[in-house]
């Protein structure tokens, strides 16, 4: 039932911004508040938060000191925020906790998120979830504790292709520069043998390679792009997903065979997860370990490479 709203005007610094406001909605005197808002009613916000623009939160939350929600974002009924770690009556940390619901996300009902988490762009945490730990962006979490069960689509980029590679069949891939390739199998009574060459089927010359193996399942590795650095992962047992982000277009690779080898180049962002319990992920790299050669942050990605040619990042 959509709640019967009163026009307000909420000051924000030395700028007015009309907001739909419920009843029984109660600021305190710091709040920032953006422009075109939506607070159904019985919302409570302290002093040190800030709502950007088209924001909606629905009735029953509260929205305590350190917490930010950037604009468009949308927080469900009873959702709830908390901002102090271990609590006691009366007594009150330095500084609480910053908690950070970025620009897009969406957060169901009844959902609880702990103090100090950010919820990246574009997000969905699902009703009841209990958020833990940070949310990568557009990434879908469930449960309790909340884990990745999927990837939703965004309002900047196309819908998220879902490319599922078998030994026996491999889909071309609509991100930039990303290939799939079915490797040589050979198989007999002593076993069964793949085999790939270096700068002819993996199209570098390796410095390095690592291994990822023993992953809870519900965890989540890569979340970056290199700047330089070029990767072929091969799950050499057990399956993976892949999700990789040209900044224009993204996709969903799922690796479930020694034989298949999917080749990332630089400034890519890449994520894998839903390892299976015996997955074991192969992964070969054009360079030397450099931590200055990553890219963690997601929104600095997608600046620069909106901002780059593929000329410059090929």
């Amino acid at each position: 039932m959509k709640a019967n709203f009163k026009s307000a005007v909420t000051q924000v610094g030395n700028i007015e911004s009309k907001n739909q406001l419920g009843s029984l909605v109660k600021t305190l005197s710091g709040v920032r508040i953006g422009s075109s808002c939506e607070i159904d009613d019985g919302v409570f916000i302290e002093n040190d938060v800030v709502i950007g623009d088209r924001v909606t939160i629905k009735c029953g939350v509260q929205l305590w000191d350190g917490i930010t929600l950037e604009d468009d974002v949308f927080v469900g009924p009873n959702a709830t925020f908390t901002n102090d770690k271990w609590p006691r009556s009366k007594v009150y940390p330095a500084e609480f906790s910053k908690t950070r619901v970025c620009k897009g996300a969406s957060i169901g009902a009844n959902a609880t998120i702990l103090p100090g988490v950010t919820i990246h762009m574009n997000a969905m945490v699902g009703a009841g979830a209990v958020v833990t730990k940070d949310v990568p962006p557009y990434a879908k979490v469930v449960g309790n504790p909340a884990r990745i069960v999927g990837y939703v689509e965004s309002f900047s980029l196309p819908k998220l292709e879902v490319v599922e590679q078998s030994k026996n069949s491999v889909k071309s891939s609509k991100v930039r520069g990303i290939k799939v390739d079915k490797l040589p199998l050979i198989s007999d009574i002593r076993g069964d043998l793949s085999v790939a060459e270096f700068e002819r089927v993996i199209p570098f010359q390796a410095k390095r390679y690592f291994l990822v193996f023993n992953v809870p399942g519900k965890h989540v590795r890569g979340e970056h792009a290199h700047k330089i650095c070029k990767q072929y992962l091969i799950c050499v047992k057990g399956s993976i997903k892949v999700m990789v982000d040209d900044g224009k277009n993204r996709e969903e690779h799922l690796l479930n065979s020694p034989n298949l080898g999917l080749f990332v180049p630089n400034m890519i962002w890449a994520t894998q997860y839903q390892y299976s319990s015996d997955a074991i992920l192969l992964v070969f790299a054009s360079d030397y370990y450099d931590a200055g050669d990553y890219i963690r942050d997601y929104q600095s990605y997608f600046n620069l490479v909106n901002q780059m040619s593929i000329r410059e990042v090929a």
